[in-house]
Order: structure tokens, then C-alpha cells, then sequence
């Protein structure tokens, strides 16, 4: 971690097709190597595989939802204290919570072996909207470890 300043916060642009953000920061995150049109591609087929699935709502609010409910609130880090590491639970700021659902969503839809990435991303797009899948999971698993190591929050400083 740089000792001389903090790093300033560059906005990010919204998306030309969907004018967000948040597709944006999928975009961004879907990217391997720079190919950022092959990576808008991926995105803008999920979205025409959602609208086609759910004709009657947008598939940014789709995607809005989704991440809202893969958000974790809270995370563990590891603390060193006197030789011991203790897994010290912290809240998350919304940019990280954000980051965080959306790179679950993009890894475990990569993960989905066989089927294309539009189609899995679409796929794990819509599980988390319903509020289920494997992005729900993960953060279920984050807030399962946050709460049993309660016991260690006095260490977060």
C-alpha cells in the first residue's frame, strides 16, 4: 500500500447501448485481455437472453436486482495480533459489495463448462435475481464466516 497519497476515484463511464454504469462495470468485468467488444458482445446477448425470458421487465433492472441481492454486507480479513491471525469481521463499502457480486456472478458463470458465456452469464444473472444460484451461495458463505467469528470484531481497527 502506497504511504504517499490515497489514489484518486476515476467515475466510471456509463455504457453507450444501455446508458449505466453498472453495465459498464460488467463489461469491464466479463473483459480478458482487452477485448472489450467481445466482452460487450457476451453482455449484450445475456440481456437478450433475459428479456427474452422476462419479456415484461428491463434487463438492467434485471441486472440491478441481481447484484443487489448477491451483495455481501459484511467480510472477514485476517488481522495479525501478537502472533496470532484472527479472521477479524469488517462491513464492506458499497463500491467492494458491488465489485464483489458482480465478480461472482462473472466467475461462476465461467465456470458453467459447456454452455456459452452469454447463455451462462444470462443464466446466473437470472439465479440471483430469483435470489438463488451459486453468487447467493458465495455470500451466504461470507456472512456464515463474518457472524461465527463475531467473537474477534473487537480487533477491526
Amino acid at each position: 500500500m502506497s504511504r504517499r497519497r490515497q489514489a484518486d476515484k476515476r467515475s466510471i463511464a456509463v455504457d453507450a447501448k444501455y446508458n449505466s454504469s453498472l453495465v459498464s462495470r460488467l463489461v469491464s468485468t466479463v473483459m480478458v485481455s482487452g477485448k472489450k467488444t467481445t466482452a460487450q458482445r457476451i453482455v449484450y446477448g445475456a440481456f437478450d437472453n433475459i428479456s427474452e425470458k422476462l419479456p415484461q421487465v428491463s434487463p438492467v433492472e434485471v441486472l440491478q436486482r441481481a447484484v443487489d441481492n448477491a451483495k455481501p454486507r459484511i467480510e472477514t480479513k485476517a488481522r495479525r495480533v501478537g502472533g496470532a491471525t484472527y479472521q477479524v469481521p469488517l462491513e464492506i463499502p458499497n463500491d467492494r459489495q458491488m465489485a464483489l457480486a458482480i465478480r461472482w456472478m462473472v466467475d461462476f458463470a465461467d465456470a458453467r463448462k459447456g454452455t456459452p458465456m452469454k447463455d451462462a452469464l444470462a443464466n446466473e444473472i437470472m439465479e440471483a435475481y430469483q435470489a438463488q444460484g451459486n453468487a447467493i451461495r458465495k455470500r451466504d458463505e461470507v456472512h456464515k464466516m463474518a457472524q461465527a467469528n463475531k467473537a474477534f470484531a473487537h480487533f477491526r481497527w
